[in-house]
């Protein structure tokens, strides 16, 4: 076991050098990304920030091979044993599943979103109120076709053999939620990407004019759905604490890009504390 655990260290920081120094994967829009989202940083500082991040995105990328390896009802033990996750207020969650409405989960690239498909599956000190077949996650299609089944094989393998049918391609979303109106039900959206859709609301977002979509939002208000902000933070030693924090209870009665302004508050308040916690390699401003 020990053993393991060396080799499992040594092999992150070994594809975080790779990365950040053999063929620098997209070092410099990192290091622009940085710069510009952290002004009142020193140059050191970033640099720092830099080479710790590429740490984390080694950690993804070898969390997510792992995670090919947590499959039906042997995986789903392993990620429990892992205690890869820990819900901070599950009972702040579970008020809201009372609630009896859909409920809207709006996360970011931090943390490990490919480890989503064990959030329903862990075990916490208090259990969360959702069943496997109440959840989904929502995802946008990769453009190579064998890319998007192996990516799709990784990420819902622990759920296999489960009710679980909640893997839905944005192009379906609307369709899957309007049938699911009117049920308790977990939806988790990425929010945080460049709009790939042609409605662009400008906002500031780490001190740069942003362009966000509004499309999960307006969904959420079009049904009522009660809208959460899933923080996801990184433990030192491993693995993740997650804790959701109340964005409205009743998203009919909030202006969608008021719902967008306080999801980027909450994540830009998460970076401050933890600058590597994010994909910087994504081109966000464009």
């Amino acid at each position: 076991m020990y053993f393991c655990v060396i080799w499992k260290n040594d092999m992150k920081t070994f594809l975080a050098w790779f990365l950040r120094k053999v063929i620098r994967y997209r070092s410099d829009v990192v290091m622009v990304n940085l710069s510009r989202s952290f002004p009142k940083r020193s140059y050191e500082e970033i640099q720092e920030i830099h080479k710790r991040f590429y740490l984390h995105l080694a950690t993804i990328f070898t969390e997510m091979l792992w995670m090919g390896t947590c499959r039906g009802k042997r995986g789903r033990e392993k990620f429990r044993r892992s205690l890869k996750f820990e819900f901070a207020n599950p009972e702040e969650f579970n008020r809201l599943a009372a609630l009896g409405r859909p409920i809207m989960l709006m996360e970011a690239h931090t943390g490990n979103w490919e480890l989503m498909g064990g959030l329903p599956v862990s075990s916490y000190g208090e259990p969360l109120d959702i069943r496997v077949d109440q959840y989904a996650v929502t995802y946008l299609a990769l453009h190579n076709k064998r890319a998007d089944r192996l990516v799709e094989w990784i990420r819902t393998g622990i759920l296999k053999d489960t009710d679980f049918n909640g893997y839905v391609e944005t192009s379906r979303v609307m369709r899957y939620v309007l049938e699911r109106r009117d049920k308790p039900f977990l939806f988790t959206f990425i929010t945080d990407q460049y709009p790939y859709s042609d409605h662009k609301v400008p906002i500031t977002f780490m001190h740069q004019d942003t362009v966000t979509m509004t499309g999960g939002a307006g969904l959420a208000a079009k049904i009522d759905m009660v809208v959460a902000y899933l923080r996801f933070e990184c433990r030192e030693g491993g693995g993740y604490t997650l804790s959701v924090v109340p964005i409205c209870e009743h998203a009919s009665q909030m202006e969608p890009v008021e719902m967008m302004q306080k999801y980027y508050q909450l994540l830009e308040e998460d970076l401050e504390k933890q600058p590597w916690n994010y994909l910087w390699t994504h081109k966000r401003w464009k």
